[in-house]
């Protein structure tokens, strides 16, 4: 193995050559063929705040309207009757209607959205996968750079602390002569005073 090897971590090593992260929802809808959309935009609308609200009324004026003509009827002979008098049976026949056709479609719908849901869980966990051998590389490579710091500081230690034994005993011969000449002189100024 090379110096160069070596010293580089297994992050240097590492190849990311793995496709890039798509993203599901983009992939869906760019396959999503017209029923898929008419079903989606179908579910969207049934199920939502307005069309509760709007067909709340429509209900209530079909009923009232048939009721205030059943009620006309009575007092006025001849009056517009009503086309649909209590129990309302073709009120009923067109909910039923509604409710034939709107419920597949949002099975339809229903259905779709568990594929997808299904190929995000599938993405997400290919992600994760790819996630966990990245983050182990990193993690081998903070390991490989914790050991070259330590043995870094090791050798700057031992060069600390264990100097030339040659020169450390010249140093301290090179001290003790300059004491005592230091002395020597102290002495020759003692007797000249």
């Amino acid at each position: 193995m090379s110096t160069t090897n070596r010293t580089l971590g297994p992050a240097a090593q590492y190849r990311h050559d793995h496709p890039p992260v798509k993203s599901v929802n983009e992939e869906v809808i760019k396959s999503m063929t017209l029923g898929q959309r008419v079903a989606d935009r179908v579910a969207l609308s049934v199920g939502s705040w307005p069309f509760i609200i709007v067909q709340s009324v429509l209900l209530c004026v079909w009923m009232g309207f048939n009721v205030y003509l059943v009620v006309q009827e009575h007092s006025r002979p001849g009056f517009l009757k009503a086309w649909d008098p209590y129990p309302f049976i073709l009120l009923n026949l067109v909910l039923s209607f509604q409710a034939a056709y709107t419920g597949p479609v949002v099975m339809m719908s229903q259905n779709r959205q568990s594929e997808k849901d299904r190929l995000a869980a599938q993405n997400d966990y290919e992600v994760n996968k790819k996630s966990e051998v990245e983050i182990e590389v990193i993690m081998k490579h903070l390991v490989h750079q914790d050991k070259l710091l330590l043995d870094a500081i090791a050798r700057i230690e031992s060069l600390q602390n264990a100097p030339d034994q040659g020169a450390v005993a010249r140093i301290d011969e090179l001290l003790k002569r300059m004491d005592q000449n230091d002395r020597n002189i102290a002495a020759l100024l003692a007797r000249l005073a």
